[in-house]
Formats: C-alpha cells, structure tokens, sequence
C-alpha cells in the first residue's frame, strides 16, 4: 500500500485505506461533481508512524482499556499520546512521499486544507464527524507535513477515544487517514441536506450557508441564512436571512482569522437564486449517485463556481426509519409462509 493515494484513483469502498472523507471525495472526483483536487495520505503511512511508538510502548491497548466515563482518566491519557505523536520525527520516506505530493498537487503554490478522514467516520449508522482536526490554508509543504501529525495526533482527542469506548470500536479497526486538498477561497459556503434535518421530508433540500469560509457555519460561530427548496420542483418554501456578523477568511500567515461583516453584508442574502438551484442539482445528483439521502458540505468560489468538500449518509432520520420498522416475529420454519402460499403446509 502507498503512502498516499490521488482522489481520482480511490471511491467509497476504499474506506478503509483513505477514511471515510477521502473515500468520499474519491467517490465524488470520479462520478463528475466538482471538488477540489487533492490526495489523501493513506492508513499506511499512519500504520507505519504507529508502528515506530508502538515498539517502545503500547498506544491502542491503553485506549482499549479506558474508561470513557472516566473524564480525568481520558484528560490524562489524551495528553499522553498526543505528545508521543507529536514528538515523534516523521519517517524519512513518508517526508519525501508527502512533498513530492504537494509539489505535484500546488506547483502554482497554491494553500491547501488539510483534513482528518478516519476510517471510522462517516458510517451510516455513525457519522463521527468533528471529532478529530482540519487545518485550512496551510501555505506551504513542511506545514503540510506537520499539520498531518497532528491530525494523527488528534485521533487521541478526549472527545475522539470516549466516543470509540462508547461504541465499542474495536481500536484494531481505528486508523487515520488525512486529506490534502487544494484550498478555495470561498465567496460562501455552507451545508446542505437533501433530506429536511428537522421534519424527515424526502422531497425537500435544506440549504444552510454564510459568508466567506464554511468553517464559521460547521462550527456554529456564525447563525447561517437557511433556504427549504422542493427537491424536484426547485420552489423556494423557505426563506431565512440571519445576521451574519462575522465571515471565517485566509489569515495573511496561513490558517484563518475572522473578520466583522459591515452593515449591508451582514444582512444581505449569502446565496442568488441561481446559486440555490445549481446547489440544488448538484444535490440531487449526489444522493442518486448514492441511492440516499446527504449531508454535503459546500462551497461557491469567488468566480460563482459551486464545489463539494464533503458528502456524508444522513443519519439521524436513517436511523429513526431502521428503528420504526416492524419486526416479524421469528418462526421455527422460515419456509412456512413459502408452504402456505402453494397449501402444502409446513413440513414436519
């Protein structure tokens, strides 16, 4: 296995090599939905770093055995193997395989996002999204290389281990891909669901965005302008436009600052109509290509470009529909319904 893997060669069903954000836009990049260029550095590499810490002492047998409602204990451990992570020199090889990938992804010295993509996240039945680190506008490779330790390192997050413990993932299973991608620096961004977040409804979209990056809105900093569209007919049903007071934008020494949207902006719609629809589409053709409905993350260039940085499986209706479902009640003979139909009867 390579130490990284390039979007256009990988899908969903790579989850377990390149996460499930890098399978994600692997998926995307190859079913023709506009997402920034990139590669992933894979499971590999990551098995690999853990490897070297692992023969001096153990990291995965310490989390097994923690207790997840044991707060203190998880502080403890937390810091613990984040600082083994982040103290440890990237392996010579990886080095040199990372740059090379940045240099043939930014030869134009382009900024990139680097994003964690474990191999855990984004599951129908657990979506494990933000519990481990992004970096946005990381300048240059040797940032590159270091924002992907503590990616790493972030699998080991407080938040990150009880959530495993809690769901009894064994860690043997656990493994940390990260996405290195092209930054866009966007004109807005924002989420979309093509499935109502707060009713169920399949035939609507819900669009949520604000002004400059999505980082304001996926964190809940900024309240965001909400649109309801039908899914088929494109009518606008809703329409909500906050106070958007601050916008999330590239910091001159890479990362993100946030800055005050003056008087007009702050109130004025983040989204035209045309750009509701072209999102609109590009929803509706994400959840055919996925036969379910999405929870995607979104972004419009300066130049009115729509792109995804995301697609995940929605999960909390899915999850309510699988609970709804009747069971049937066992039978000793699982032909005897079969038999009944023809008059045979069951056998004894």
């Amino acid at each position: 296995m390579q130490a990284v893997a390039w979007f256009a060669d990988v899908g969903i069903a790579d989850r377990p090599t390149v996460g499930g954000k890098g399978g994600s836009l692997g998926e995307l990049t190859q079913a023709g939905i506009a997402v920034p260029p990139g590669f992933v550095v894979t499971t590999a590499a990551f098995e690999q770093f853990l490897a070297l810490l692992e023969a001096n002492a153990p990291l995965r047998e310490l989390v097994e055995g923690l207790d997840p409602n044991d707060l203190g204990a998880a502080t403890k451990l937390s810091e613990q193997l984040r600082a083994l992570v982040l103290e440890e020199p990237m392996p010579d090889d990886l080095d040199t395989a990372l740059t090379q990938a940045h240099q043939q992804l930014c030869a134009d010295n382009q900024p990139v996002a680097v994003r964690s993509s474990a191999t855990t996240e984004d599951a129908e039945d657990a979506s494990f999204a933000g519990l481990q680190d992004t970096f946005l506008w990381v300048l240059d490779a040797a940032s590159m290389v270091q924002k992907v330790r503590e990616c790493w390192a972030s699998l080991y997050s407080v938040e990150s281990m009880t959530y495993r413990r809690k769901h009894a993932i064994p860690e043997a299973q656990v493994a940390m891909a990260v996405v290195v991608q092209r930054m866009v620096d966007a004109k807005c961004a924002g989420v979309m669901f093509t499935r109502s977040p707060t009713t169920g409804d399949k035939s609507v979209i819900t669009i949520e965005g604000a002004w400059g990056l999505g980082s304001a809105v996926v964190s809940g900093e900024v309240t965001p302008d909400k649109w309801v569209l039908g899914k088929i007919t494109g009518e606008i049903s809703a329409r909500d436009i906050s106070d958007k007071h601050a916008r999330q934008v590239p910091a001159p020494g890479g990362g993100i600052v946030e800055v005050e949207n003056d008087a007009d902006l702050r109130h004025s719609p983040c989204l035209t109509d045309d750009e509701l629809m072209a999102l609109r589409e590009v929803g509706r053709k994400v959840e055919r290509h996925y036969g379910k409905p999405q929870d995607i993350e979104w972004a419009v260039d300066k130049a009115g470009g729509v792109v995804l940085l995301q697609s995940r499986p929605e999960t909390v209706w899915a999850v309510k529909d699988a609970q709804a479902k009747p069971v049937a009640p066992p039978s000793d003979n699982p032909l005897a319904h079969v038999m009944g139909i023809f008059g045979g009867g069951a056998r004894p």
